[in-house]
């Protein structure tokens, strides 16, 4: 292992290798067995003796585990059907957040929400916000290589690279650990197959919230974000409102404004420029919706369409998450 490698991303890189070799002895031992059948029909066993044979459920590693279940489910036609994907008619989870681990991911296209609404439930659950976005606008203002090489990318609207992105997320969830921290909500990540199968060797994430909204009201979202010079806070002068049209619903998001003092200090980031934005766009379309099938497919994939701004939105994310009254009981004690 090189000295200056995070021993979390050389024991993924490990498990991947050996999940790839897996992946193709497996592949390799079924050609040779459907030839073999095809040459002598009678030496045909049962799936429940190459179940037992192979002893698929002795392996324990959560990426393995998750590979062969897969495998598995090969027995039986019964099982060949995938498992539903999570709907916003209500998820099954207990109402109490104290007895479900909250090891959550947004997912979602550039300026949808996902770091308004992973920040609110953060508060809410009492877990940690982790932003990909904001790890890489922190390593952006620091003068080392990585910064330079960082900018190029952002400013031409481009995804930050696999290798980079885990290298500064795994420092960020080194330290939380080191503080005590238990549980995560994370934003931005994964982007990537390779990033959600690294991801899924490192931790076990309990569920995908996958926020969508209109692309048209996308870009005036991204187009009227503004970021405090000073304090670092979060603003929107995008005042939207789009009538329905042909059966498609209309949509009203109110501007989110800064107060008094901050308002002659607000700037618009290098990033949000319309051909910026429609890049960006167009690249998450291009590269995301696998990432989606890939959660979709374990049955952990929320689709939350939101239905206007924050008045409208949180509370029926609330309800989807059930936890509309958990929400009540911290307004009433705050």
């Amino acid at each position: 292992m090189n000295s200056s490698t995070s021993p979390i991303i050389f024991a993924v890189q490990l498990q991947l290798q050996l999940q790839q070799l897996l992946k193709t002895s497996i592949a390799f031992f079924f050609f040779f067995y459907f030839y073999l059948i095809f040459l002598y029909p009678s030496i045909h066993p049962s799936m429940a003796v190459l179940n037992r044979l192979f002893n698929l459920r002795s392996l324990s590693s959560p990426s393995s585990s998750s590979f062969l279940r897969g495998f598995s489910a090969l027995t039986s036609e019964t099982d060949l059907r995938p498992p539903p994907s999570l709907s916003n008619a209500g998820l099954l989870l207990p109402r109490d957040p104290k007895d479900r681990n909250v090891q959550w991911v947004f997912l979602g296209c550039p300026g949808v929400g996902k770091g308004t609404y992973a920040s609110r439930l953060s508060h809410l659950l009492g877990v940690p916000h982790i932003a990909t976005g904001d790890l890489v606008r922190e390593e952006l203002s620091t003068s080392g290589p990585l910064s330079l090489q960082l900018a190029e990318i952002v400013n031409q609207g481009k995804l930050v690279s696999d290798e980079i992105i885990i290298s500064i997320l795994s420092k960020r969830l080194e330290s939380g650990g080191a503080k005590g921290e238990s549980g995560f909500i994370l934003d931005g990540f994964p982007r990537t197959i390779r990033q959600a199968e690294i991801l899924e060797g490192v931790t076990e994430i309990d569920l995908v919230i996958n926020l969508k909204l209109r692309e048209d009201v996308l870009v005036e979202k991204c187009l009227g974000r503004r970021i405090c010079s000073q304090c670092g806070g979060n603003f929107n002068v995008a005042n939207i409102s789009i009538k329905g049209v042909n059966g498609r619903p209309g949509i009203y998001m109110a501007p989110l404004l800064p107060p008094a003092h901050c308002a002659s200090k607000l700037i618009t980031r290098s990033d949000d420029t319309e051909a910026v934005v429609k890049e960006r766009l167009r690249v998450y379309n291009d590269m995301c919706q696998s990432v989606e099938e890939f959660y979709r497919s374990r049955g952990k994939l929320l689709e939350f369409d939101l239905p206007g701004g924050i008045p409208e939105s949180w509370p029926k994310l609330l309800h989807a998450l059930n936890l509309e009254d958990h929400d009540d009981k911290q307004s009433a004690a705050a």
